[in-house]
């Protein structure tokens, strides 16, 4: 949460880099409803901070604000980081995150009595562990045999996120499914529990049935900010809909619908499109590419299967990419990538940080492989995906890799800073530090224990242990909204334990996952977007694989959107490794068509 300080020399001299950009300056300037349509690489993160810091400053009278959305707790930590360089600073005026947190931070939980939700005062979130167990009772009732129930649970999601109003006739469309989600949700509320799902659900209920709602939200945040808008669904739509065209908010969103890759969860990128259109909304279009070499924007056409109006910036780099069809299997082929590619990539490069190339894959599976044969040639690596030692979106993970940093080097250097760490503390559990006085003993508390353990040597179980003695134990046994987050970090302690299967891990090393610096990056393809690096190299680009065998024409089309976002990562070289007897459909149409 965050204001802009009186000093505002820092976004104003940030804004003349803006100036050379005819898109960027227009958003920038924009006074009413705004969306900015933003190819990759075209400095969108940029241009929205700015306008934030514009904004607050200067559009928005104190004690009101603004409310941003993203897509992840990924983009709101870059989105505070890159505020906080242009001298915005914690405060209670701005809300950044995720729709699921707007939905329970800004309106269920400080409205859910008044909207007559149906909630008990005390209700908590699931747990994956409770979540599954209210799933497996409704399977139990409404289906039966011997299936796992578990195999229902992203149908049923889908299902939810389909049909906002149940009251509908449409609701009915599958009345098996239908039946399915209402037991479920009934037993999460037997427990006093909502879900992950029911955040947005519950917030577009209470914002429709409710006309007092979306002023009381007008009245705190007259301002709202989307980002990523092509990613975040329905529900989310609904809300813009009658938070700014009948309560007055006024909207900038950002999005690109040719970067929407998340259509399992929910998301439809006509949604933007349309949005796009209206005729009370300014549309601006990114069109410069200031990432990727000249060749990597003009192959990206043919990686998206449409033309698009994007060129590279004057004197960028030409950009080269490379094709690598390879025998024999993922392990034969993940062998080729750490004995053959990787050292020609550094000796051609040898300026080139080895923590600036990612290798991007359809499916976590491939990172099994990868990761093999990176200890077998050692190679340090940083996994992001589903088998990776912990999911990067767990905030207190995510904090957890800063504070390990501030005790390697970080106390010294500044990088990062003690009050960063303090202040995405305070955020992160400002559901129970609710005045000064336990945000002081929170920060007190905290630079007590780190300041113990300024040793990169220590055991990271050790380390934990101490924080989580010290700190979290108390702040998660009363807080609802981080309880999964408390299973992630018990599993992980588990692996980390001894006996486990990363017992020797030390708070050195650990830092380490949050820098990026020395280690290659394995990533799926999905867990990519957003980021950047010199050299890519797309793994496992096979028929069946992406796309997937027999694809309906909405998968085919989020499939190649799903090779264009991986493909424009690049900026200077892009590597195409794939079975010689099975590419890609998209790979064989890209060699066809640039060689």
């Amino acid at each position: 949460m965050w204001q802009v300080v009186s000093d505002r020399s820092f976004y104003l001299k940030a804004a003349e880099t803006l100036q050379t950009n005819a898109g960027q300056l227009a958003a920038y300037n924009s006074e009413g409803h705004c969306v900015v349509m933003a190819g990759p690489g075209s400095g969108k993160t940029k241009t929205l901070t700015i306008k934030l810091a514009k904004m607050l400053a200067e559009d928005v009278q104190e004690p009101r604000g603004l409310a941003c959305i993203t897509y992840n707790n990924e983009c709101a930590r870059e989105l505070e980081d890159r505020l906080s360089s242009l001298g915005v600073e914690p405060s209670r005026r701005v809300f950044i995150g995720t729709v699921h947190s707007f939905s329970l931070t800004q309106i269920v939980m400080p409205y859910a009595k008044t909207a007559n939700l149906d909630l008990p005062d005390d209700f908590g979130i699931a747990t994956r562990t409770e979540m599954a167990q209210a799933l497996e009772q409704a399977y139990n009732v409404v289906i039966g045999g011997p299936e796992n129930p578990q195999r229902w649970s992203s149908r049923m999601s889908q299902y939810r996120r389909s049909v906002l109003n149940r009251k509908h006739a449409s609701w009915q469309r599958d009345p098996q499914l239908a039946a399915l989600v209402e037991t479920y949700e009934a037993n999460l509320r037997r427990m006093g529990l909502i879900d992950f799902d029911d955040m947005p659900l519950l917030a577009v209920r209470a914002l429709h049935e409710n006309e007092w709602l979306p002023k009381a939200i007008q009245a705190k945040y007259p301002i709202l900010v989307i980002d990523e808008y092509q990613d975040l669904g329905r529900a989310l739509h609904r809300m813009v809909m009658g938070l700014c065209f009948s309560a007055g908010l006024r909207l900038f969103a950002v999005g690109d619908p040719d970067q929407s890759i998340y259509g399992f969860n929910g998301a439809q990128p006509q949604l933007l499109e349309a949005l796009s259109r209206r005729d009370d909304i300014e549309t601006v279009r990114l069109r410069l590419n200031y990432r990727c070499g000249s060749s990597i924007v003009t192959a990206s056409n043919v990686a998206l299967g449409e033309e698009r109006d994007y060129s590279a910036v004057d004197g960028a780099e030409q950009g080269t990419i490379y094709f690598h069809p390879q025998a024999g299997n993922y392990g034969d082929h993940a062998e080729f990538v750490f004995s053959e590619l990787l050292p020609d990539i550094l000796a051609r490069t040898p300026e080139l940080n080895i923590g600036d190339i990612a290798i991007l894959y359809p499916a976590a599976n491939f990172g099994d492989f990868l990761a093999q044969s990176a200890e077998q040639y050692g190679y340090s690596f940083l996994r992001t995906d589903g088998n990776a030692l912990y999911p990067r979106s767990s905030k207190i993970m995510r904090w957890l890799e800063r504070c390990a940093q501030w005790c390697c080097d970080g106390w010294k250097s500044g990088t990062p800073r003690y009050s960063h760490i303090t202040n995405e503390g305070t955020r992160m559990f400002t559901e129970t530090l609710t005045n000064d006085a336990d945000r002081l003993e929170f920060q007190r508390q905290l630079l007590s224990t780190l300041d113990k353990m300024k040793d990169g040597t220590l055991r990271l179980e050790v380390w934990i242990e101490k924080i989580k003695e010290n700190i979290l134990d108390d702040l998660l046994s009363r807080s609802r909204t981080l309880q999964d987050d408390g299973e992630v970090l018990s599993s992980f302690l588990e692996n980390i334990s001894v006996g486990g299967d990363y017992e020797n891990l030390s708070v050195g090393q650990f830092s380490g996952f949050g820098k990026n610096c020395d280690c290659i990056n394995l990533s799926t393809l999905h867990s990519s977007k957003g980021r950047e690096f010199s050299v890519v190299i797309m793994f496992g680009m096979d028929a069946g694989k992406i796309p997937w065998n027999n694809p309906s024409d909405q998968q085919l089309a989020e499939s190649r959107r799903l090779f264009y976002v991986g493909f424009t990562r690049a900026k200077s070289e892009l590597h195409m490794v794939y079975s010689a007897s099975s590419p890609s459909r998209f790979v064989t149409e890209l060699n066809e068509r640039i060689t």
